[in-house]
């Protein structure tokens, strides 16, 4: 602990005891229509798949109205997922707002937002094979929208050695091959992730980002329903399981699938597709004029 903090005042214990409010109540705003989605994948035919190799990464598309699923394979593996808008990079995937929206985990009927301005659900997680897990002694749970991805910026920093295969090289090779562009051109459209199948938390005592090996196995699944035309990308981390290390070639790797499906388009036809956000963006600049 650093040495030049102030002592606590007198009214400190009040302070700390203040109640804590929820920032975004879970009831203000629309909830997915989670029976409509069972509806509509009853009947759900494989259109594609494709599969992402260890230490590597995979962009694919998916149409508004289909379903996508990233499986484990062979063996526990971690995966990092981008989105974007396929007509448009520069609306993708916040995972900050996710988390501030459904909290630090997702699982089924929560959302994927996309980023400001456009603000609205990109994709509905409408099946997950670990669900049951929840959360452990530890605190951890599964599909973290809190870590960023493993970089080869903060591995340099840390560390002081290259390294290519980090999630975020990974990602920006693939979108780069998906729009035929050198990856240092377009890396700055690789964002924040959510990190499929990544059991993680925060230590109790300093509040740390944790990783432990995930409870994915093979036959595993998370299932994502579109809700707008999609492109995807998708990296094996190099941390394998994450139980231990990521960032190097230290730790055993397995391959993860993406499985694209099309629904009983019937059942969606009172589907409500979200537009982006109607706010006004004049953010005040005209109040009173």
């Amino acid at each position: 602990m650093p040495s030049n903090i102030p002592p606590a005042p007198a009214d400190a214990a009040s302070r700390r005891a203040a109640k804590p409010a929820i920032v975004y109540p879970a009831g203000t705003m629309p909830e997915p229509d989670m029976a409509t989605l069972e509806a509509a994948r009853r009947a759900l035919v494989k259109t594609h798949e494709l599969i992402v190799p260890p230490r590597d990464a995979r962009a694919f598309r998916v149409a508004r109205g289909q379903f996508f699923r990233i499986v484990s394979v062979e063996g526990p593996q971690v995966g990092d997922l981008n989105l974007w808008n396929a007509d448009d990079l520069s609306e993708r995937f916040f995972s900050g707002k996710t988390r501030a929206l459904h909290g630090t985990h997702v699982g089924i009927g929560d959302r994927l937002w996309s980023n400001m301005p456009y603000l609205r659900p990109m994709a509905t997680i409408s099946h997950d094979t670990l669900g049951w897990y929840g959360f452990d002694a530890d605190g951890a749970g599964i599909h973290d929208v809190i870590g960023t991805r493993c970089d080869p910026y903060t591995n340099l920093l840390l560390n002081g050695t290259t390294y290519d295969f980090c999630c975020h090289s990974n990602l920006s090779r693939a979108l780069a091959t998906e729009v035929k562009a050198d990856p240092a051109a377009v890396e700055h459209h690789v964002h924040d992730v959510l990190n499929v199948f990544m059991c993680t938390g925060f230590t109790k005592d300093t509040h740390q980002y944790f990783m432990k090996a995930s409870p994915v196995r093979p036959g595993d699944f998370i299932e994502f329903f579109a809700e707008i035309d999609l492109l995807g990308a998708l990296s094996a981390c190099p941390g394998g399981d994450c139980s231990a290390t990521h960032s190097s070639d230290a730790a055993a790797c397995h391959p993860l699938k993406i499985e694209i499906f099309e629904p009983d388009r019937t059942a969606l036809k009172g589907w409500t597709w979200p537009s982006p956000s109607a706010y006004h963006r004049r953010h005040g600049a005209h109040a009173g004029s």
